[in-house]
């Protein structure tokens, strides 16, 4: 058997843009179809226009899709974009049977004549970790653990950060692939610089379609580098849509029996709420950076905070608050009883991390 999900292994085959072809663009309504042969005509753009199918075939080179595709989106309303169907053929062939599988939607084609650079850093596993510290409320001078951060890096060596990456994974339905190369990252960084305390990997749980599969090369390589597995920490994060409550159970479920522990990030925020909490009882909470901003001035942020954690004391979860910035906010959440903090107050992500942080008293 397999050692891993084939669907979060696998590669889609990039687009090649070179030479020159012909895009064709299906047009949902003939108001459309006409708004974008005024585009071409006032741009000079070579078209055919086939009026019956409300069709528009662009001859252009390669090079040229992207930007096209994108003067074309412009041009058109959201929902006009999303109708659009598209298909770029290279040479000057007419579409065949074969070349329906692959019209998909504008959008879709924009997407992936951007996707290659993704494509290359997933094939040639140019995605790296930096790790951020979570100190001890009471003492930030003492490390609890390591978050690690998902990077990419360019070919000459330069960060990518993760929002370009994420954004791109998602439309291109490459969610799968980034978020298992995350993982391993965050599992063999850690390994190569030593850490020895615990160590928080975030995961997706839309990016795993089954756990005894898609989580299984994770198990392993945790495994083979000898990292103890009540030194692992899975961090729940979701911020697009509200996940299946029985999916995440099963995955909780998962990792509890191979010893992991599980964390519920961004608490206070998106999808998190008092219904998770109890249906996935996890280990650790975090409180998201955005309920913790300012909170020593909100007395709303304050009071919603007050709640959680005195929840998360009566039921026994420990608690990280993150993105402390100010003495301020520290010195709130340390008040009211959170047990560990997160922030650039304490230190930024670095490979290889602070090894010493600051003590605010």
């Amino acid at each position: 058997m397999s050692k891993s999900c084939e669907r979060c292994q696998t590669l889609p085959e990039k687009l090649e843009l070179e030479g020159h072809g012909r895009l064709f663009l299906w047009m949902p309504l003939g108001h459309s179809y006409g708004k974008l042969v005024r585009l071409l005509g006032d741009a000079g753009r070579e078209h055919q226009a086939i009026p019956e199918s409300q069709c528009v075939a662009v001859r252009l080179q390669a090079s040229q899709l992207s930007a096209l595709v994108a003067d074309v989106m412009g041009a058109l309303t959201g929902e006009e974009s999303r109708s659009t169907r598209a298909l770029f053929l290279q040479g000057d062939g007419e579409p065949g049977l074969g070349d329906f599988p692959r019209v998909g939607s504008l959008p879709q084609l924009f997407t992936m004549t951007r996707a290659g650079w993704l494509v290359d850093m997933l094939a040639e596993k140019r995605v790296t970790s930096h790790y951020q510290p979570i100190v001890y409320a009471r003492d930030t001078r003492q490390v609890y653990a390591y978050e690690a951060l998902l990077r990419g890096l360019e070919p000459d060596g330069s960060l990518v950060f993760p929002g370009k990456m994420l954004t791109l994974a998602r439309d291109a339905d490459l969610l799968f692939q980034l978020d298992l190369a995350a993982r391993l990252s965050a599992v063999r960084e850690a390994s190569r610089l030593g850490l020895q305390v615990p160590l928080f990997i975030n995961f997706t749980p839309t990016a795993i379609y089954d756990p005894a599969f898609c989580l299984r090369s994770t198990v392993a390589a945790i495994a083979e580098h000898g990292i103890p597995p009540g030194n692992v920490v899975f961090e729940i994060i979701e911020s697009d849509h509200a996940p299946n409550a029985n999916h995440l159970k099963s995955l909780i479920a998962y990792y509890r029996q191979a010893g992991f522990r599980v964390a519920l990030d961004d608490l206070g925020a998106g999808y998190s709420s008092l219904n998770l909490i109890h249906q996935l009882r996890p280990d650790i909470m975090k409180l998201d950076m955005e309920l913790v901003r300012g909170i020593h001035q909100d007395p709303y942020k304050a009071s919603i905070t007050e709640k959680l954690l005195e929840l998360a004391q009566k039921l026994g979860i420990l608690t990280v608050a993150e993105g402390i910035e100010t003495p301020e906010e520290l010195r709130w959440v340390r008040e009211h009883g959170v047990d560990f903090v997160q922030g650039y107050l304490i230190a930024k992500p670095a490979s290889p991390p602070v090894s010493s942080t600051p003590h605010y008293y």
